[in-house]
Order: structure tokens, then sequence, then C-alpha cells
């Protein structure tokens, strides 16, 4: 009995490694293998409790649940837990300020879809949660965001703060030290996460996605319970 078990966790262990690997292979340009890891497993999965996606959404598998609670303080030094946005519904984006790329994109990408959802937007609260705490200060993050949105609001913390909110959300970061930059870079998987009233994740959306196709699949979920 022993021994088949210890088959059952090795043969688990090399189907995990082999997903890792091909993920690895497979991902796109400027996807981290963490974002293709997680994609892989939603098209595996062949469906799940999620609810609908709306085009340019991905679902979850069934049995994998992201978002629930965290500590952190926003761009006014104001402590704020997910008790503070409870009953609304969230864009949430893991980035840092000094990314060079990636993080304006998604977050320009993220105000252009709630302006599309016109009145309905302001059902939306958009959220940018720093993965850069030693830099990304409060005062920072207030000036920073405002680039992007009005309602936009920037949330960092401590590191063990920044990595346990991270961690609900299954978002991969780790510092990079190139020898020929004097500065860092933070590599980090890049998903838009639409949170429901109940601090869930409803949806995600991959990198590049429209701010048109981010817009239907909010409009249609607005309307689904928090259950």
């Amino acid at each position: 009995m022993l021994r088949a078990i210890r088959f059952i966790v090795l043969g688990l262990i090399l189907l995990l490694g082999g997903a890792w690997a091909y993920a690895w292979v497979s991902r796109a340009p400027g996807q981290g293998v963490g974002e293709a890891f997680i994609a892989l497993l939603s098209g595996a999965s062949g469906g799940g409790e999620a609810g609908p996606v709306s085009s340019g959404g991905v679902q979850l598998p069934q049995g994998l649940s992201l978002g629930g609670p965290f500590s952190l303080t926003d761009q006014a030094g104001k402590p704020v837990t997910e008790r503070d946005y409870a009953g609304q519904w969230m864009l949430i984006y893991f980035g840092y300020s000094f990314c060079p790329d990636v993080c304006p994109t998604e977050l320009g990408t993220m105000a252009a879809a709630l302006d599309a959802l016109g009145p309905a937007g302001t059902k939306v609260v958009p959220v940018f949660i720093t993965v850069d705490p030693q830099r990304d200060t409060p005062q920072h993050l207030a000036d920073y965001v405002g680039r992007f949105h009005p309602r936009m609001q920037g949330l960092t913390g401590t590191p063990e703060q920044v990595a346990e909110a991270a961690r609900r959300y299954r978002v991969y970061y780790t510092k990079v030290q190139r020898p020929e930059m004097t500065d860092y870079l933070m590599d980090h998987s890049s998903f838009i996460y639409l949170v429901g009233p109940d601090a869930k994740v409803r949806t995600l959306f991959r990198p590049e996605q429209s701010p048109e196709a981010i817009a239907a699949a909010v409009q249609s979920q607005l309307g689904r319970p928090a259950g």
C-alpha cells in the first residue's frame, strides 16, 4: 500500500513538473511562467463553477479559489483590508510603478475598460497593488495611480503583507538585478483580476486584452449574485 502511494505521489510530481516545463516553453512573449501555468490549468480543466466568462476572460479551474483577505496600506497612508471593499467590485492589477512597459500598458487598459463601461464603471473600483514595496511608498503611489484614473487606488505594505496578498492571488514576482543596470527590475505575472463583492476572483484577463473585451466581461458579471 505504501509503495503504491509513493508511486502515485511520484506520478503527480512528474505530471506537475511536466506541466510547468510545458508552460515555460509555450508561454507567450512577455508572459511569466506562473501565469502561463495557470492558463494551462484553466484550459485543461474544461470548466468549473466560476461562472461564464466573456471574450478575453480566463475561467478559473474547478476548485481553484483566488482572492480573499489582505492587509495593506493605501496611497493616503491608511491601513486597509478586504473589508474596506466589502460589497464592491474591483479590478485589481499587481505590478510596480518603476515598471518600464507592461504595468503602464495594463493599467491604461484597465482604466480604458472602466471608461468603456460608462455609468456601470462607477460600480467597479480600480486597484493597483505593488509588488515592490521597497520603492512604492504611499506618497509615490498617490502620484502614480492618479496618472491612469482618478478613482484608481494604490496599495502597498510591508514585504510580508505584499507577499501574503500576492499568495492569495497566486501572483508570481521576484527581484531581478542585471549586471548592466544600477537599479533593479521586478519580474512578475501580469493578470488583471475581476474581484466580486465577496472578495473572490470571478475572472482573470491575460496581458494585452482589449479594453472592450474586458468591459464586456465585467458587464456580464455585474448582475451576478455574490455567492
